[in-house]
C-alpha cells in the first residue's frame, strides 16, 4: 500500500512539474485570438463565478432605481462600457467579441448577475480577461448607477434610452462669403 500512496504522490509531482515547465518554455498559447479548450473555458469560467460568489457579499443596491439614477448609470455605462458589451443599436460588439473569453454582450443577452455580483465584478474587475477594475475610477455610488442600469435593461426609461442613442454628429457648418 505505501508503494501505492508513493507512486500516486509522484505521478502528481511529476505532473504538476511537467505542466508548469511545458508552460514556462512558451508551449501554452496565450494569444486572445485562439479558442481556448473547452475544458480551460469550464474551469476558468467555473473559478471566476465561485470568486465573485465568494468575495461578493451579500450587500444590496443602496441606490433606488430612479430614472435619475438609471440614466446616470446609463450615461456612466455609454462612456465606460459601451464598446465593448454594446448599445441598443450595436447589440453585438465587435470589439467585444476581440477578446477570449468574449464579452458579455448585456443588449443580446441580458445581464445575468445579481446586483451585488455586478458592483463585485465593476470595482474589481476579472483578471486575464480583459475586463479592468474600476474602483480607481468611478466612485461607488457612480458603480451602483451603474449596476442599477444593469438591473433594469429590459426596461429602460426613455432618458436613459436616449442616452443610448447614436449621437447624430452636427452638420459642418458652411459659409457663404462673396
Amino acid at each position: 500500500m505505501r508503494n501505492f500512496l508513493l507512486g500516486v504522490v509522484g505521478t502528481v509531482l511529476i505532473v504538476i512539474i511537467g505542466g508548469y515547465w511545458y508552460a514556462k518554455q512558451g508551449y501554452v498559447d496565450f494569444s486572445a485570438d485562439q479558442e481556448p479548450s473547452s475544458a480551460e473555458t469550464h474551469f476558468a469560467m467555473a473559478a471566476v463565478d465561485a470568486s465573485t460568489d465568494r468575495h461578493a457579499g451579500s450587500q444590496k443596491n443602496p441606490l433606488q432605481p430612479t430614472d435619475e439614477n438609471v440614466v446616470a448609470g446609463a450615461v456612466l455605462y455609454r462612456m465606460n462600457c459601451a464598446g465593448c458589451h454594446g448599445t441598443p443599436s450595436n447589440p453585438d460588439s465587435q470589439f467585444g467579441h476581440s477578446f477570449n473569453p468574449p464579452v458579455p454582450q448585456f443588449f443580446k443577452e441580458g445581464s445575468d448577475m445579481a446586483d451585488n455580483q455586478s458592483f463585485y465584478i465593476i470595482q474589481h474587475g476579472i483578471r486575464w480577461s480583459g475586463m479592468p477594475a474600476w474602483n480607481k475610477a468611478l466612485t461607488e455610488n457612480q458603480t451602483w448607477q451603474v449596476v442599477a442600469f444593469l438591473s433594469h435593461l429590459e426596461k429602460l426609461p426613455p432618458a436613459a434610452q436616449k442616452e443610448l442613442a447614436p449621437q447624430e454628429a452636427s452638420a459642418p457648418a458652411t459659409s457663404t462669403t462673396r
